[in-house]
């Protein structure tokens, strides 16, 4: 049983604030065990929506129907090192996959600071790292396996691009991911630094830390002008790990020290900016080398809801500083740090939120328990008065007529979803906020004409 779901039936997410119980929740050992649920639940009417690791802090997986859980759907199931390509199962969580790709010498090339999410889930929702060369993981697929709601069994490949750009990020609104074909890279080890800085000293450098180096983000506490600098950068040193005990000292840092400021801000909000401002004196500087995969994830314990945005990579440190100005006018209670990062434009994903533009990330949290939505909506309005999107598995107050206008390829995504899932199976309440409706078959394809032939033919030929 998934980790998130009760013996009584309920699903809850990670961060605790998101729950539902569904009418049946399913483990299917095999595609077509899924496939035969899929189709019977929307034959009758039910909604499908798909599990991984509860990652994602709104309410995109609650359904009262089919809750799908691909936990025994995970493992590299194909290697082909010579080509650089391996397919493996949508349930695979990361930190897995990352261990059974470095047995076989090969690597993901970039990942985010976690590395607990289901690759589906990661992938679906535009999750990223950083490294201004580099896209969000989604555009690293080369394939994908889909199961639809009457049982068919759809391979997307670069053959049909509409499709597969459509189904990169998805949020689970056009059917069931199964499995996914993957580009990897050579195994590599990153050379892993951190610091103080101060943050004027930062955003002034701004370009220049996020050009000179592979991977570079930083974190900074509001109430403070201290900002935690992280690069990483290839290199060919041997592997040097951080000894052990140092290893305890700055996961204690990272997760005791953080949470005992958080309780103590919760219970004592005003005198979160003193607490913000003695853990910062805190923050030690780090130097080692580590494989990548060891180097970009990061354990997390201390639960928090959370918001991001990703705004046009010039605007960022304006937006940040009205941020900071906004919590210090409207005195918001905020103890926990925002953190920044960088990635490549993107158009190969339809909904990718660094479509057609480098793009910064900057992400806000608010420890649990604590109100979010006044310091959430104060973010999303600056982010938005720049061309922000938000990340599709974080919290926002969009809806989908607002989301529209900010992505170039809305009504392509749109017109492969109303031919993929015509009558709605995968769309709840959160989908039917986001993304609108189901427009039906009938929706107009683009004008290459193509999508819709495509796709009734492949069906035609893999129905189960």
């Amino acid at each position: 049983m998934n980790q998130n779901m009760s013996p009584s039936g309920a699903w809850t997410n990670w961060a605790g604030d998101e729950t539902c119980r569904p009418s049946r929740i399913l483990q299917p050992q095999s595609v077509d065990e899924l496939a035969s649920a899929t189709s019977s639940a929307a034959a009758a009417g039910q909604t499908v929506r798909v599990v991984g690791a509860g990652h994602s802090f709104s309410d995109q997986v609650c359904t009262d129907g089919l809750l799908l859980n691909l936990d025994r759907l995970s493992g590299l199931q194909h290697v082909d090192t010579e080509a650089g390509l391996v397919t493996v199962g949508a349930g695979t969580r990361l930190a897995d996959l990352n261990v059974q790709l470095a047995q076989h010498g090969l690597a993901l090339p970039n990942l985010g600071d976690i590395d607990r999410q289901s690759i589906a889930g990661a992938m679906s929702t535009g999750t990223h790292g950083t490294g201004r060369m580099l896209g969000n993981l989604a555009t690293q697929i080369e394939a994908l396996d889909l199961v639809l709601a009457d049982g068919t069994k759809l391979s997307c490949t670069n053959a049909e691009p509409e499709v597969l750009r459509a189904a990169r990020v998805s949020l689970g609104a056009l059917g069931v991911i199964t499995s996914y074909t993957l580009r990897v890279v050579p195994a590599f080890a990153l050379r892993a630094e951190s610091t103080s800085m101060k943050l004027t000293e930062t955003l002034g450098r701004l370009d220049e830390l996020v050009d000179t180096n592979d991977h570079f983000e930083f974190f900074l506490f509001p109430h403070t002008d201290a900002a935690l600098v992280k690069v990483n950068n290839r290199t060919d040193e041997a592997v040097r790990p951080p000894r052990e005990l140092a290893q305890k000292i700055a996961e204690f840092a990272e997760n005791g020290i953080l949470e005992a400021v958080c309780r103590a801000g919760r219970r004592f909000p005003s005198q979160i900016p003193r607490l913000n401002r003695t853990i910062t004196r805190l923050m030690a500087p780090s130097e080692y080398v580590d494989q990548s995969h060891r180097v970009f994830a990061s354990r997390r314990s201390v639960r928090f809801t959370e918001m991001e945005w990703a705004v046009p990579r010039a605007a960022c440190a304006e937006v940040l500083q009205e941020i900071l100005r906004v919590i210090d006018r409207d005195r918001l209670d905020v103890g926990f740090p925002i953190e920044v990062r960088f990635v490549a434009p993107d158009e190969l994903s339809h909904l990718s939120p660094a479509y057609g533009r480098e793009t910064a990330y900057l992400a806000v949290h608010m420890y649990q328990g604590m109100p979010w939505e006044p310091y959430f909506r104060a973010v999303q309005d600056i982010a938005l008065a720049f061309e922000g999107r938000p990340h599709w598995g974080k919290r926002h107050l969009m809806e989908a007529d607002g989301l529209a206008a900010r992505y170039p390829a809305w009504d392509r995504f749109q017109t492969v979803r109303s031919q993929l899932d015509p009558q709605g199976t995968f769309t709840n309440a959160h989908l039917r906020r986001v993304l609108g409706p189901v427009a039906g078959p009938g929706t107009t394809p683009p004008a290459d004409g193509s999508v819709q032939a495509d796709i009734q033919t492949r069906k035609g030929q893999q129905a189960c």
